[in-house]
Protein backbone atom coordinates (compact mmCIF):
# COMPACT_ATOMS: atom_id res chain seq x y z
CA UNK A 1 0.00 0.00 0.00
CA UNK A 2 1.38 3.33 -1.08
CA UNK A 3 1.71 6.05 1.96
CA UNK A 4 1.46 9.51 1.37
CA UNK A 5 4.36 11.76 1.77
CA UNK A 6 3.65 13.77 5.43
CA UNK A 7 3.82 17.06 3.85
CA UNK A 8 0.55 15.75 2.01
CA UNK A 9 -1.26 14.33 4.22
CA UNK A 10 -0.97 17.80 6.61
CA UNK A 11 -2.39 19.22 3.21
CA UNK A 12 -5.18 16.51 3.34
CA UNK A 13 -6.08 17.67 6.53
CA UNK A 14 -6.16 21.57 6.27
CA UNK A 15 -7.97 20.76 3.27
CA UNK A 16 -10.27 19.05 5.35
CA UNK A 17 -10.91 21.97 7.58
CA UNK A 18 -11.33 24.18 4.92
CA UNK A 19 -14.14 21.92 3.14
CA UNK A 20 -16.17 21.35 6.25
CA UNK A 21 -16.13 25.38 7.20
CA UNK A 22 -14.14 24.64 10.04
CA UNK A 23 -11.79 27.20 8.47
CA UNK A 24 -13.48 29.74 6.25
CA UNK A 25 -11.99 32.27 3.73
CA UNK A 26 -10.26 34.83 5.85
CA UNK A 27 -9.43 32.73 8.44
CA UNK A 28 -6.21 32.13 9.00
CA UNK A 29 -4.45 28.56 8.94
CA UNK A 30 -1.66 27.23 10.98
CA UNK A 31 1.90 29.05 10.20
CA UNK A 32 4.51 26.72 8.64
CA UNK A 33 6.14 27.15 12.90
CA UNK A 34 2.71 25.74 14.25
CA UNK A 35 2.43 23.03 11.56
CA UNK A 36 6.05 21.61 12.58
CA UNK A 37 4.84 21.49 16.52
CA UNK A 38 1.48 20.85 15.54
CA UNK A 39 2.27 17.68 13.23
CA UNK A 40 6.42 17.37 14.89
CA UNK A 41 7.74 17.60 10.90
CA UNK A 42 10.63 19.77 9.48
CA UNK A 43 10.28 23.36 8.38
CA UNK A 44 10.89 22.51 5.20
CA UNK A 45 7.50 19.38 5.05
CA UNK A 46 5.61 22.13 6.94
CA UNK A 47 6.07 24.25 4.04
CA UNK A 48 5.46 21.96 1.15
CA UNK A 49 1.73 21.62 2.48
CA UNK A 50 0.81 25.27 2.84
CA UNK A 51 2.62 25.43 -0.70
CA UNK A 52 0.57 22.70 -2.59
CA UNK A 53 -2.72 23.98 -0.94
CA UNK A 54 -1.71 27.44 -2.62
CA UNK A 55 -1.41 26.15 -5.91
CA UNK A 56 -4.64 24.59 -5.28
CA UNK A 57 -6.28 28.54 -4.86
CA UNK A 58 -7.29 27.55 -1.47
CA UNK A 59 -4.57 29.38 0.74
CA UNK A 60 -3.04 33.11 0.39
CA UNK A 61 -0.53 35.19 2.03
CA UNK A 62 -1.76 38.70 3.29
CA UNK A 63 0.77 40.74 4.58
CA UNK A 64 0.87 41.57 8.07
CA UNK A 65 -1.51 38.90 8.86
CA UNK A 66 -0.14 35.72 7.56
CA UNK A 67 -1.54 32.76 5.12
CA UNK A 68 -5.26 32.92 5.17
CA UNK A 69 -8.02 30.73 3.37
CA UNK A 70 -8.75 32.44 -0.17
CA UNK A 71 -12.18 33.23 -1.35
CA UNK A 72 -13.78 30.46 -3.39
CA UNK A 73 -12.89 31.48 -6.43
CA UNK A 74 -11.31 28.24 -7.64
CA UNK A 75 -7.80 27.81 -8.27
CA UNK A 76 -5.65 30.07 -9.43
CA UNK A 77 -5.57 29.39 -12.86
CA UNK A 78 -4.97 32.09 -14.68
CA UNK A 79 -5.23 33.17 -18.28
CA UNK A 80 -1.40 33.04 -18.64
CA UNK A 81 0.60 29.68 -18.75
CA UNK A 82 2.59 29.50 -15.23
CA UNK A 83 5.72 32.04 -15.51
CA UNK A 84 4.44 34.24 -17.85
CA UNK A 85 4.76 37.74 -17.65
CA UNK A 86 7.32 37.07 -14.57
CA UNK A 87 10.10 40.17 -13.91
CA UNK A 88 12.66 40.75 -11.46
CA UNK A 89 10.23 43.34 -9.50
CA UNK A 90 6.99 41.08 -9.77
CA UNK A 91 9.15 38.25 -7.73
CA UNK A 92 11.08 40.79 -5.26
CA UNK A 93 7.63 42.10 -4.42
CA UNK A 94 6.03 38.98 -3.94
CA UNK A 95 8.64 37.86 -2.02
CA UNK A 96 8.66 40.91 0.48
CA UNK A 97 4.57 40.38 0.56
CA UNK A 98 5.50 36.75 2.07
CA UNK A 99 8.06 37.14 4.55
CA UNK A 100 5.68 40.17 5.77
CA UNK A 101 3.05 38.13 6.20
CA UNK A 102 4.96 35.05 7.49
CA UNK A 103 8.45 36.08 8.22
CA UNK A 104 11.72 35.62 6.72
CA UNK A 105 12.01 31.62 7.86
CA UNK A 106 9.39 31.13 5.77
CA UNK A 107 10.86 32.45 2.43
CA UNK A 108 12.38 30.48 0.16
CA UNK A 109 12.67 30.07 -3.69
CA UNK A 110 10.21 27.34 -4.00
CA UNK A 111 7.82 29.18 -1.86
CA UNK A 112 7.61 32.46 -3.82
CA UNK A 113 7.67 29.97 -7.17
CA UNK A 114 4.05 28.85 -5.94
CA UNK A 115 2.72 32.06 -5.66
CA UNK A 116 3.47 32.64 -9.24
CA UNK A 117 2.22 28.87 -10.10
CA UNK A 118 5.23 28.28 -11.74
CA UNK A 119 9.03 26.38 -11.41
CA UNK A 120 11.77 27.49 -8.90
CA UNK A 121 13.73 27.45 -11.80
CA UNK A 122 11.81 29.87 -13.46
CA UNK A 123 12.38 32.47 -10.86
CA UNK A 124 16.08 32.11 -11.22
CA UNK A 125 16.41 33.01 -14.64
CA UNK A 126 15.08 36.61 -12.50
CA UNK A 127 17.06 36.06 -9.48
CA UNK A 128 20.03 33.88 -9.07
CA UNK A 129 19.88 33.31 -5.71
CA UNK A 130 17.82 33.31 -2.23
CA UNK A 131 20.74 35.42 -0.84
CA UNK A 132 20.36 37.75 -3.83
CA UNK A 133 16.16 37.72 -3.43
CA UNK A 134 16.59 39.31 0.69
CA UNK A 135 19.62 42.17 -0.96
CA UNK A 136 16.80 42.95 -3.24
CA UNK A 137 14.07 42.84 -1.18
CA UNK A 138 16.13 44.60 1.41
CA UNK A 139 16.91 47.67 -1.32
CA UNK A 140 13.76 47.44 -2.34
CA UNK A 141 12.13 49.08 1.39
CA UNK A 142 14.93 51.16 1.39
CA UNK A 143 14.20 53.01 -1.96
CA UNK A 144 12.90 56.55 -0.63
CA UNK A 145 13.56 59.33 1.78
CA UNK A 146 12.12 61.29 4.77
CA UNK A 147 9.44 63.42 2.78
CA UNK A 148 8.39 67.10 4.16
CA UNK A 149 10.58 70.31 4.98
CA UNK A 150 14.34 69.51 6.07
CA UNK A 151 14.06 70.61 9.54
CA UNK A 152 16.96 73.15 11.02
CA UNK A 153 19.78 71.82 13.20
CA UNK A 154 21.59 68.97 13.39
CA UNK A 155 19.25 66.75 16.13
CA UNK A 156 15.95 67.39 13.85
CA UNK A 157 17.46 66.30 11.24
CA UNK A 158 19.10 63.16 12.83
CA UNK A 159 15.86 62.42 15.00
CA UNK A 160 14.07 62.14 11.38
CA UNK A 161 16.43 59.77 9.56
CA UNK A 162 15.76 57.21 12.43
CA UNK A 163 12.73 57.29 12.37
CA UNK A 164 12.46 56.88 9.15
CA UNK A 165 14.45 53.99 9.46
CA UNK A 166 11.95 52.81 12.22
CA UNK A 167 9.43 52.76 9.94
CA UNK A 168 10.91 50.40 7.58
CA UNK A 169 11.60 47.93 10.38
CA UNK A 170 7.42 48.34 11.77
CA UNK A 171 6.31 47.77 8.09
CA UNK A 172 8.72 45.20 7.27
CA UNK A 173 9.86 43.08 10.43
CA UNK A 174 11.88 40.63 8.78
CA UNK A 175 14.14 43.57 7.63
CA UNK A 176 16.21 43.91 11.15
CA UNK A 177 17.56 40.20 11.00
CA UNK A 178 18.38 40.98 7.04
CA UNK A 179 20.16 43.86 7.51
CA UNK A 180 22.29 42.35 10.94
CA UNK A 181 25.51 42.38 9.63
CA UNK A 182 27.09 45.42 10.73
CA UNK A 183 30.44 44.24 10.08
CA UNK A 184 29.56 42.71 6.07
CA UNK A 185 26.80 45.62 4.89
CA UNK A 186 25.64 44.86 1.65
CA UNK A 187 26.48 46.91 -1.35
CA UNK A 188 22.85 48.26 -1.77
CA UNK A 189 22.58 51.88 -3.11
CA UNK A 190 19.38 52.53 -1.13
CA UNK A 191 20.76 51.57 2.25
CA UNK A 192 23.92 53.50 1.54
CA UNK A 193 22.03 56.70 0.51
CA UNK A 194 20.60 56.59 4.21
CA UNK A 195 23.76 56.59 5.59
CA UNK A 196 25.03 59.46 3.76
CA UNK A 197 21.69 61.00 4.70
CA UNK A 198 22.72 60.54 8.19
CA UNK A 199 26.12 61.10 8.15
CA UNK A 200 25.45 64.43 6.15
CA UNK A 201 22.91 65.25 9.43
CA UNK A 202 26.38 65.75 11.67
CA UNK A 203 29.39 66.96 8.76
CA UNK A 204 30.81 69.88 10.24
CA UNK A 205 30.35 69.40 13.30
CA UNK A 206 33.88 69.34 15.06
CA UNK A 207 33.17 65.48 15.31
CA UNK A 208 36.24 63.06 13.99
CA UNK A 209 35.47 60.74 10.94
CA UNK A 210 35.74 57.82 13.52
CA UNK A 211 32.88 59.34 15.55
CA UNK A 212 30.80 60.04 12.87
CA UNK A 213 30.29 56.80 11.52
CA UNK A 214 30.42 54.99 15.15
CA UNK A 215 27.58 57.67 15.46
CA UNK A 216 25.61 56.30 12.50
CA UNK A 217 26.22 52.86 13.61
CA UNK A 218 25.41 52.84 17.08
CA UNK A 219 21.94 54.54 16.08
CA UNK A 220 21.72 51.91 13.52
CA UNK A 221 22.57 49.25 15.68
CA UNK A 222 19.73 50.54 18.35
CA UNK A 223 17.25 50.91 15.57
CA UNK A 224 17.56 47.08 14.48
CA UNK A 225 17.93 45.80 18.09
CA UNK A 226 14.56 46.86 18.97
CA UNK A 227 12.90 45.80 15.44
CA UNK A 228 14.06 42.63 16.37
CA UNK A 229 11.46 42.46 19.08
CA UNK A 230 9.18 43.35 16.32
CA UNK A 231 9.89 40.64 14.51
CA UNK A 232 10.10 38.11 17.55
CA UNK A 233 6.23 39.29 18.69
CA UNK A 234 5.29 38.98 15.10
CA UNK A 235 6.01 35.88 15.02
CA UNK A 236 4.70 34.64 18.63
CA UNK A 237 2.12 36.21 17.53
CA UNK A 238 1.66 34.11 14.05
CA UNK A 239 2.50 31.00 16.20
CA UNK A 240 0.10 31.15 19.24
CA UNK A 241 -2.29 33.44 17.82
CA UNK A 242 -2.31 35.66 20.59
CA UNK A 243 -1.93 39.12 20.72
CA UNK A 244 0.42 40.65 23.53
CA UNK A 245 -1.89 41.83 25.58
CA UNK A 246 -3.93 37.99 25.19
CA UNK A 247 -0.64 36.80 26.13
CA UNK A 248 0.05 38.47 29.53
CA UNK A 249 -4.00 37.80 30.37
CA UNK A 250 -3.40 33.97 30.29
CA UNK A 251 -0.09 34.19 32.03
CA UNK A 252 -0.90 36.76 34.23
CA UNK A 253 -1.64 34.54 37.47
CA UNK A 254 2.14 32.37 37.22
CA UNK A 255 3.62 35.99 36.75
CA UNK A 256 1.64 37.29 39.91
CA UNK A 257 2.68 33.97 41.51
CA UNK A 258 6.78 34.54 41.39
CA UNK A 259 6.35 38.26 42.16
CA UNK A 260 4.79 36.99 45.31
CA UNK A 261 7.89 35.37 46.32
CA UNK A 262 8.90 38.64 47.49
CA UNK A 263 12.46 37.91 45.61
CA UNK A 264 11.92 40.85 43.39
CA UNK A 265 10.75 44.27 45.72
CA UNK A 266 11.88 46.79 43.11
CA UNK A 267 9.98 45.13 40.69
CA UNK A 268 7.25 44.31 42.50
CA UNK A 269 6.96 48.44 43.92
CA UNK A 270 7.64 50.51 40.96
CA UNK A 271 4.29 51.16 40.39
CA UNK A 272 2.37 50.05 42.83
CA UNK A 273 -1.35 50.12 41.43
CA UNK A 274 -0.71 51.84 38.08
CA UNK A 275 -0.59 49.72 34.69
CA UNK A 276 2.52 49.73 32.64
CA UNK A 277 1.93 48.50 29.18
CA UNK A 278 5.15 47.78 27.08
CA UNK A 279 5.25 49.68 23.45
CA UNK A 280 7.73 48.96 21.25
CA UNK A 281 7.44 52.48 19.26
CA UNK A 282 7.13 54.30 22.90
CA UNK A 283 10.68 52.35 24.21
CA UNK A 284 12.15 53.54 20.53
CA UNK A 285 11.55 57.13 21.66
CA UNK A 286 12.75 56.91 24.81
CA UNK A 287 16.15 55.13 23.97
CA UNK A 288 16.46 57.19 20.48
CA UNK A 289 16.16 60.64 22.92
CA UNK A 290 18.68 59.29 25.69
CA UNK A 291 21.35 58.49 22.71
CA UNK A 292 20.48 62.14 21.00
CA UNK A 293 21.51 63.63 24.67
CA UNK A 294 24.54 61.40 24.34
CA UNK A 295 25.19 62.65 20.89
CA UNK A 296 24.81 66.38 21.99
CA UNK A 297 27.23 65.73 25.01
CA UNK A 298 29.53 64.72 22.43
CA UNK A 299 29.42 67.45 20.05
CA UNK A 300 29.91 70.22 22.99
CA UNK A 301 32.90 68.57 24.13
CA UNK A 302 34.11 68.32 20.57
CA UNK A 303 36.77 71.02 19.24
CA UNK A 304 34.33 72.82 17.24
CA UNK A 305 34.58 73.11 12.74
Amino acid sequence: MTVDPPYLRIAAELRRRIDSGELVPGDRVPSTRRITQEWGVAMATATKALAALNQEGLVRAVPGVGTVVAEPAGPRGRDTAPGEGLSRERVVRAAIALADAEGLGALSMRRVATEFGTSTMALYRHVPSKGELVRLMSETVFAGAPSGPEPVGWRPRLRREIRWLWTRYERHPWLARAMAGLTRPMAAPHAMSYTERTLGTIRGLGLTPHAMIHIHLSLFGYAQGVAMAVELESQARQDTGLTAEQWMAANETRLDSVQLTGAYPVMSNLFGDEEFDLELGTLFEFGLERMLDGIESLIERSPGP
